[in-house]
């Protein structure tokens, strides 16, 4: 008989019983969740969430400063860490989720932002409802890829990966911000206490919609660690893959470029 492979790995929330169902499952609570996502990203964070993003950018600015540079956010959501990479970019952003609630606040933020800047000739980021295994972009069409808080909820992390490498060109850069358990320790234990039994509460008192803010926790603690995601990206064929720990150990910048 042949030696049976083990199931890909990716998000499983309760009750999933396939990539498809846990697709569906996924794109359901941020549906749920979307009147009152950012508003729960600032409070439950205590606003360092701000602070990540602007770190991204700041780290990405040599791409982000080249007028002929192509920008994919992945998992976009409301378009946060989109409107912080183009604060102070050239490079054209655009932006993508399979979330269409989601993309309704992105594209209501977009347009605000572009009336109020002053400038006349300002557009709205266009934003693309599409599913990050199946993205309906050519191959070799971006200079950089980005996802932040949303590469975890992919229904299989190895295919996510492959996509967004194919969507690269060559020397293309690939960033990953993403949550992570922190190490052993007071600090961590006290996280983790945090993470898993004051966040939840807070979180279906204020969306209503409790499940989502079981699973943030569950998802984050069954997510790889850094050395982790670093080897996985190393196998799928990426280079110069790095990753830097933020905050005590519980948010983690990847980046890495394709050959």
């Amino acid at each position: 008989m042949p030696e049976a492979t083990a199931p890909a790995k990716g998000t499983l929330p309760e009750g999933a019983r396939s990539e498809a169902d846990a697709s569906r499952q996924v794109r359901e609570m941020f549906t749920q969740i979307a009147p009152r996502y950012d508003l729960l990203n600032h409070l439950l964070s205590l606003q360092l969430d701000r602070l990540w993003r602007t770190r991204v950018a700041r780290r990405l600015r040599p791409i982000l400063a080249r007028s002929d540079a192509l920008v994919l956010d992945l998992c976009c959501g409301t378009g946060d860490l989109a409107f912080s990479l183009s604060r102070s970019a050239r490079a054209r952003i655009i932006g993508a989720d399979f979330s269409h609630a989601m993309l309704v606040r992105a594209r209501a933020k977009s347009q605000s932002l572009s009336r109020n800047s002053g400038d006349q000739a300002a557009e709205p980021m266009p934003v693309f409802e599409a599913d990050a295994l199946r993205l309906p972009f050519a191959d070799a069409s971006f200079d950089l890829v980005t996802t932040a808080f949303g590469f975890r909820n992919l229904a299989n992390y190895e295919a996510g990966l492959g996509e967004i490498q194919r969507l690269l060109k060559p020397r293309g850069t690939l960033a990953i911000l993403e949550f992570t358990e922190p190490p052993a320790g007071p600090l961590g234990d006290l996280y983790r206490w945090y993470f898993r039994n004051v966040l939840p509460r807070i979180g279906a008192f204020v969306s209503g919609y409790g499940s989502a803010y079981t699973y943030l926790p569950a998802s984050v603690s069954r997510f790889y660690r850094p050395k982790e995601l670093a080897a996985l990206m190393t196998v799928v064929g990426y280079q110069e893959v790095e990753f830097q720990v933020w905050t005590f150990g519980t948010v983690a910048l990847h980046t890495a470029t394709k050959l």
